[in-house]
């Protein structure tokens, strides 16, 4: 278990190096979590068993995690990827199977369909957990979900887990309805937080940890490698994208606000060459290519679309109804039973704000208690 004390260890020298505040520092001078976890050379011992929850965004450089780990000497003995696969290349809600990884030899459990979460079997041998995850800040990106996942079957199974931070796109800023968790719990929607929660990874481990969200409100030993040289307001464009539709800054930019249309029966260019760029329904389309990317979360898009649909605009009348889907997967991703009938009954965007912003304000005031980095 000597790595396990070595990495608890390097926390300590790598709080000492986070910006001080009020700094805005280069773009060119961050370090992720894992790039600062490698540049401590005593991380290897050989013996502690180590479990990675990565993809294809958990890279140092130009060299995947899991392969620079077993090139320092630390015993990687198995390898949990989320959605999307270990590689990035699964569409979202395919199924993703267990395989053995080519180029390691190591077995790939997947942490997606009905095995969300490690099983005591598959952590019987494991040691420690490193999860290494690049996140975009928005409540219903899965990753954040597999997380929680991953931290209770640590918490029970008495198993140390080391969160990597790497930073957010979307970090600059928090928007968005609170999620309703008595009614609209989900794997898109797991904890009362708004739409962008303005933390990174490793921050939003902190607050599921302090505000008891695990199961029965236990807690995982949990420790997070900071990042250096990072703040709220650093600009990053992500090297690897995060997911096969997040493609580009831009999409995602505006991922959190035109994710919501996936409750819709409108599109938002999966399997064309711009995701999440532009929104279709049939000959009426929202090209948003050119468009400046919202520097907060807006509904602008998705009720500008609806008064389309509903024949206000210039495109030809149809049923208002048809446009939001049956289910209630707009309810999960909106995280409340408020904001599709708020639309339908023609209220403005600044009314419906100002019925979320009691719990945003109230989110805002917890987030402050885990923040690692200043906003």
């Amino acid at each position: 278990m000597m790595l396990v004390a070595l990495l608890s260890q390097l926390l300590v020298s790598c709080h000492a190096q986070t910006t001080a505040a009020g700094e805005t520092p280069a773009y060119q001078g961050l370090r992720t979590g894992a790039e600062v976890l490698m540049a401590y050379e005593e991380i290897v011992d050989g013996e502690t068993a180590v479990a990675v929850v990565g993809n294809q965004t958990s890279m140092v450089g130009n060299t995947h995690l899991v392969d620079t780990l077993l090139s320092k000497g630390v015993n990687v003995i198995k390898i949990f990827c989320p959605e999307h696969g270990f590689r990035g290349t699964a569409a979202a809600g395919a199924h993703v199977d267990n395989s053995i990884d080519p180029k390691t030899g190591r077995p790939i459990i997947s942490l997606y369909g009905k095995n969300k979460k490690p099983t005591p079997e598959q952590l019987k041998d494991v040691d420690c957990v490193v999860f290494d995850l690049q996140d975009v800040g928005c409540r219903f990106y899965t990753y954040i979900s597999t997380l929680h996942y991953v931290m209770e079957a640590c918490a029970e199974n008495n198993i140390p887990l080391f969160v990597l931070d790497r930073p957010n796109p979307n970090g600059h800023y928090v928007d968005g309805p609170v999620l309703d968790t008595a009614h609209y719990r989900s794997f898109v929607g797991m904890h009362p937080v708004p739409v962008v929660y303005g933390m990174t990874i490793g921050e939003y481990a902190q607050m599921i940890n302090g505000e008891g969200w695990l199961k029965g409100g236990i807690k995982c030993d949990l420790t997070v490698i900071p990042l250096q040289g990072y703040t709220h307001n650093t600009y990053y464009v992500l090297p690897v994208p995060p997911s096969p539709n997040l493609r580009t800054a831009h999409a995602v930019a505006l991922y959190p606000s035109l994710c919501l249309f996936e409750g819709t029966n409108y599109g938002v260019g999966r399997g064309t060459d711009y995701p999440f760029e532009w929104v279709t329904y049939n000959s009426d389309t929202l090209d948003l290519r050119q468009e400046p990317a919202p520097a907060a979360f807006s509904l602008k898009y998705l009720m500008e679309m609806y008064r389309r649909h509903a024949g206000n605009a210039d495109v030809p009348v149809r049923n208002s109804k048809s446009f939001f889907q049956k289910s209630n997967f707009f309810e999960k991703l909106a995280g409340n039973g408020d904001l599709r009938k708020q639309i339908e009954a023609g209220m403005s965007e600044t009314e419906i704000r100002a019925t979320w912003q009691p719990a945003l304000d109230q989110f805002k005031e917890i987030r402050k208690k885990y923040l690692i980095y200043e906003d």
